[in-house]
């Protein structure tokens, strides 16, 4: 960095530290793209290295017969890119300006960084009701989750009462994905009626291993080492009771990380990064690719977005070894 506070031009910057940042850093490193890589300076929700390490035991990742725990699955990637020498600072990227080029992106610092392309990878926040308690067992491993094909498999939560917390599609996926490990499925919804769509609400109502909270909040959790109850608060009459179960899922949604963009590139009007042809990572903007979570609002997974990764490095290889002329 120069003492201006402007750094070199890059061939292409990748903003993330998730499964989808490190698998593009890999391959960009190995095809000498010399790669650089914001990581992300955290947060209270978001920490570098993306959901994952917020997770315990990964037991779907390939390649892991015994499972991996979240922490080190994104280390061993963060060590093997570096290995190949990627560069990388914990800075985010708070602006970016893809009308000229090079590109222009301010990191937190206030650093200027120029890029001949860029590959976003920033991910997406689980949104969680919001108590600290929750907060504490999701980072310890305390039987709180926001993705329950990522964890609901896990030795720990077989035979327990579970209980999801929502009431659209992905809490309706949830529970019924639950139904093959768990003793019962609670759906805890604040309303008398789900959001999700009528199949969907339909599949959950009429399985029989799911029973449904109407007209309830989570006003406390509670646990100490892993989670054992919820105090619930009635919508309707105020009353306050106790759900006493063995893991907490928590389906109100995701954020993708992609506020700074703002007309940068077209986005979702979920705000998750858009990609106008299919199977592709390209945006709107040519030169720049998305990756990961901030692009997929459906799969959601470890794998996808490591999958994602790669192809966002192909194509930015393609891109310049064409000029930079969008050529296919």
């Amino acid at each position: 960095m120069s003492d201006t506070g402007v750094r070199e031009r890059e061939t292409v910057v990748i903003i993330g530290s998730g499964p989808a940042a490190w698998t593009a850093a890999i391959y960009a490193a190995r095809a000498q793209m010399d790669p650089f890589v914001f990581e992300g300076a955290g947060s209270r929700t978001m920490i570098p290295g993306g959901q994952l390490m917020f997770t315990t035991e990964v037991e779907n990742y390939p390649g892991f017969k015994e499972g991996v725990m979240g922490q080190d699955l994104m280390l061993e990637m963060r060590d093997q890119a570096l290995r190949f020498g990627t560069r990388s600072v914990w800075e985010d990227i708070v602006e970016v300006d893809f009308e000229q080029y090079p590109f222009r992106l301010v990191s937190s610092t206030g650093t200027e960084v120029f890029a001949d392309s860029v590959i976003l990878s920033m991910g997406a926040n689980a949104k969680w009701l919001g108590h600290p308690n929750e907060e504490r067992l999701a980072q310890s491993g305390g039987g709180v989750s926001a993705c329950a094909v990522c964890d609901g498999a896990l030795p720990h939560f077989r035979d327990q009462k579970l209980a999801v917390i929502g009431g659209g599609d992905s809490a309706m996926e949830d529970a019924l994905y639950l139904t093959k490990f768990a003793a019962e499925v609670v759906i805890v919804h604040r309303r008398d009626e789900f959001r999700a769509s009528k199949i969907m609400a339909e599949r959950a109502i009429a399985d029989p291993k799911i029973r449904i909270e109407w007209n309830k909040t989570v006003t406390d959790v509670i646990g100490e080492e892993t989670v054992t109850s919820l105090t619930l608060k009635d919508t309707v009459t105020g009353e306050e009771s106790e759900l006493e179960i063995g893991g907490l899922f928590v389906a109100i949604g995701h954020t993708p990380n992609s506020a700074f963009l703002e007309d940068a590139v077209k986005l979702k009007d979920s705000g998750y990064v858009e990609t106008p042809i299919p199977w592709r990572t390209q945006t709107s903007v040519p030169g720049v690719f998305a990756a990961g979570d901030v692009m997929d609002d459906f799969y959601r997974q470890a794998v996808t977005a490591a999958g994602t990764g790669c192809m966002a490095a192909l194509e930015a290889e393609r891109w310049l070894a064409h000029g930079g002329n969008g050529s296919s």
